[in-house]
């Protein structure tokens, strides 16, 4: 073979290869087209809200069907973050805490929507998401609780939550949310994460919300006021 022909054949075989290399296993042994867990939520626009209002009436939901439940990696359900990315309430900011959600006495209690307006809007709700379970199972959940400086009656800031795993049916609601964002709330008023970042963390993925801000040893698991399980 001529000495032309010996290098084009040695160039072709560094080229097949190269080729070879870059389509095979990937040092961590999988190939890297091969199907990947779904990551994490990245982080969102959150949309401010209206804020408290003097009187409320029932909101229009999504269309029915267009919502879908995502699921984290122990099955805790999770928001469309298309229909539900939850909305911030402006007269809560980093510089009212103190006059609202960190309040002496409370804050939430003024400015929740009442049963008559939340109830047909959880009813509704449970059509966008194609929830059929018992109603009174699901918690209809603000994702920005009231003590986080949600929005009371913003539609993107409220979904039908269904139970977590381990829930018995007909029992009510068992939401371990409720204790994240009790624990968020203690970290703002104490000054150990900002607002922002705590309503950041909990709009993305309430699960891993605690561990994104550092903050450890949750608060016990207690009802949320903040939200109505009709």
């Amino acid at each position: 073979m001529s000495t032309s022909r010996r290098l084009a054949a040695a160039a072709a075989i560094v080229v097949l290869w190269g080729g070879l290399a870059a389509c095979g296993p990937s040092h961590n042994g999988q190939n890297k087209g091969a199907d990947q867990a779904a990551p994490p939520a990245a982080a969102h626009q959150i949309p401010a809200g209206a804020g408290p209002q003097d009187s409320y009436h029932a909101a229009a939901q999504p269309a029915a069907g267009s919502c879908h439940y995502r699921y984290s990696a122990d099955k805790q359900p999770l928001p469309d973050l298309t229909c539900t990315p939850g909305a911030t309430s402006p007269a809560v900011t980093q510089a009212t805490l103190n006059q609202t959600i960190c309040k002496q006495g409370g804050y939430t209690s003024g400015i929740r929507p009442p049963a008559s307006v939340t109830g047909k809007e959880k009813s509704d709700n449970a059509k966008s998401y194609g929830y059929t379970g018992p109603m009174a199972d699901a918690e209809y959940d603000h994702l920005i609780s009231l003590q986080l400086g949600g929005d009371p009656n913003d539609p993107r800031n409220l979904w039908v939550e269904p139970p977590s795993p381990g829930h018995v049916s007909g029992k009510g609601p068992n939401n371990p949310k409720d204790s994240v964002e009790t624990h968020l709330h203690t970290a703002i008023c104490k000054g150990q994460t900002t607002l922002a970042a705590a309503q950041q963390a909990i709009a993305t993925d309430w699960t891993t919300a605690e561990a994104k801000l550092g903050l450890s040893g949750g608060a016990p698991a207690t009802a949320d006021p903040d939200d109505d399980a009709n």
